[in-house]
């Protein structure tokens, strides 16, 4: 299959985008919801993504994209692994309905297990004595996952800006990996 160009490529890009806010919020969500949220008719949502199941591989690509791209970002080959991990979260922090659908399972991803750079970062922190060398690298990325996941609830549940939320994160996730006296 072809990759869109021009306004079809801004329409399927509004429909993915779209989904995504609406399934990460209400995972039973209709694609008559998604095409709604992205301002297009179920016919033509339907054109780009004929069944439930072609718009989920779609999420997918779109999820690891993501990811990938804010992975890059991050620089996990530079530096102490301490603050490549920092880096991480922040880039990751903005992700979180992309991370909501890969948490709720509605969109596969190896998010149970840690890719290559992240697990190279993570040891380089051992080495570099900036991430305790007890916490093996799938623990640190639960870690992760976990303090995102508090720092998005915090954010929605308490009103809290996205600054504080994200402070908290980071201060908890580096105070988490830190070595113990």
């Amino acid at each position: 299959m072809s990759v869109p160009s021009g306004s079809r490529a801004r329409t399927r890009q509004a429909i993915l985008d779209a989904a995504i806010e609406v399934l990460a919020r209400n995972p039973a969500a209709s694609l008559g919801d998604v095409a709604e949220a992205a301002d297009v008719g179920r016919t033509t949502l339907h054109r780009y993504f004929p069944e439930r199941g072609d718009l989920i591989a779609a999420l997918r690509a779109e999820a690891t994209a993501r990811l990938d791209r804010a992975g890059d970002r991050a620089r996990l080959g530079e530096g102490p692994g301490g603050t490549a991990l920092v880096r991480l979260c922040q880039e990751y922090f903005d992700l979180g309905d992309v991370l909501s659908l890969l948490f709720r399972e509605q969109v596969e991803d190896e998010a149970g297990s840690c890719d290559e750079d992240f697990d190279a970062m993570v040891r380089r922190g051992h080495a570099d004595g900036s991430i305790d060398p007890e916490l093996p690298p799938v623990w640190v990325q639960n870690l992760v996952w976990s303090q995102l996941y508090a720092g998005w609830s915090y954010q929605s549940e308490h009103g809290a800006s996205r600054h504080d939320a994200l402070r908290l994160v980071l201060r908890c996730v580096s105070g988490a990996v830190r070595p113990q006296p």
